[in-house]
């Protein structure tokens, strides 16, 4: 028996010294976990398709049910001095438009064969020219999975326990700080086809997400305000969006890539978050803002796992992709998630960089991705 105990205490010495906090939950604690999934998701699909606009047919409606956006790509463009390529929804409320000069628009991704035009939210995509003599043709399309292939697509577990994240505004009068620090943070639409969450760091043009998520600018767009106007809601209010510009700087290790935005001007009231470079304490109590799944911005503040009350910081200096680089909480998260800020509710500033799932979930500490990119803001 005393050599079973020594043999015990010889084996707690040896192990790590990072720290947890216990939760109402069987799940093994953070630190003793493999890093999990990387939370980018798949939320569409690429359909081909050859749709002539122009002569007697100068106006032709793409739609998709049940899909939350529609993104066209045009190819044999001919477009004439003076005339002008539009896309927009019904209603026109969201209206690109586009005329032989391209990069004048500050909303085409240019390829070898045409280019994208940004995507329309809704199910309907109306795309018209005013001369007869112009020509384009639509090659093909992406658009969202309607609700049923979404609940088809795999995805990590993250939500522990109950799903505690409601839409941001739900809490904009009980606790009015934490969704005030909402509105800067932005959907991404990568390619057309899958998802990650951006947010503006500091003043100036930039912004930050995941290295997972994308390494390359080409064709990621940044949807802001993509959220509910009222709390249950099942539409978003008036989405501003803007092309990702140029990567200026990526790290793997630490997973986060710091970009800047097209059009800047017009993303400015959105607001900003600020770094909190520190390790925070365990037992901080933190929140996440995010598009899980690709859903309206949803503020993740509450933790059944801790009795209800706020979520918290589980553990730091956990393993992430590199040694000791994360930090671990219970707070719900889902595909989609990935690149999300992790706020402190002491400071409201950010402590980490959400990019695992897998409960406890995970997110890299903000003070060495600020020690990377300080001098950058």
């Amino acid at each position: 028996m005393r050599k079973t105990l020594q043999l015990l205490t010889a084996l707690a010495l040896a192990l790590p010294m990072t720290s947890f906090v216990p939760a109402t939950t069987t799940s093994t604690p953070a630190q003793a976990l493999a890093p999990q999934s990387p939370q980018s998701q798949e939320i569409g699909t690429e359909e081909s398709l050859s749709v002539r606009v122009g002569g007697n047919n100068r106006s032709t409606t793409i739609e998709r049910p049940g899909s939350g956006y529609v993104k066209i790509h045009f190819a044999d463009l001919r477009i004439l001095p003076g005339d002008v390529l539009t896309v927009s929804n019904p209603d026109g409320t969201e209206k690109y438009t586009y005329t032989r000069d391209l990069k004048a628009s500050q909303t085409a991704t240019i390829d070898k064969a045409g280019f994208w035009a940004m995507s329309i939210t809704g199910e309907k995509a109306v795309v018209s020219l005013q001369n007869p003599l112009s020509r384009v043709r639509i090659d093909k399309i992406t658009r969202g999975y309607t609700e049923a292939e979404m609940s088809s697509q795999p995805s990590v577990q993250s939500i522990c326990g109950t799903n505690d994240y409601k839409d941001a505004v739900c809490y904009q009068s009980s606790n009015p700080t934490e969704w005030g620090k909402t509105a800067s943070v932005a959907k991404l639409l990568k390619n057309g086809s899958s998802l990650c969450t951006a947010w503006r760091v500091g003043p100036n043009n930039r912004m930050l997400t995941n290295n997972h998520c994308f390494t390359s600018t080409t064709g990621i767009e940044v949807w802001f305000n993509y959220q509910c106007p009222t709390c249950g809601g099942t539409s978003s209010a008036t989405v501003m969006k803007v092309l990702a510009d140029t990567v200026l700087k990526t790290d793997s290790g630490l997973d986060y890539t710091l970009f800047n935005v097209k059009n800047f001007e017009t993303i400015t009231s959105f607001g900003y978050l600020e770094l909190d470079a520190r390790v925070p304490a365990v037992g901080e109590e933190m929140y996440i803002v995010g598009h899980p799944a690709g859903k309206l911005k949803k503020l993740s503040l509450r933790d059944n796992n801790n009795g209800g009350g706020y979520c918290v910081v589980r553990a730091v200096r956990v393993n992430g992709n590199v040694s000791q680089s994360d930090i671990s909480y219970m707070c719900d998260t889902e595909g989609g998630s990935s690149g999300s800020p992790v706020l402190s509710r002491r400071t409201h500033k950010v402590i980490g960089l959400h990019h695992f799932g897998g409960c406890p979930n995970q997110g890299v500490r903000i003070d060495l991705v600020a020690a990377q990119i300080s001098s950058l803001l």
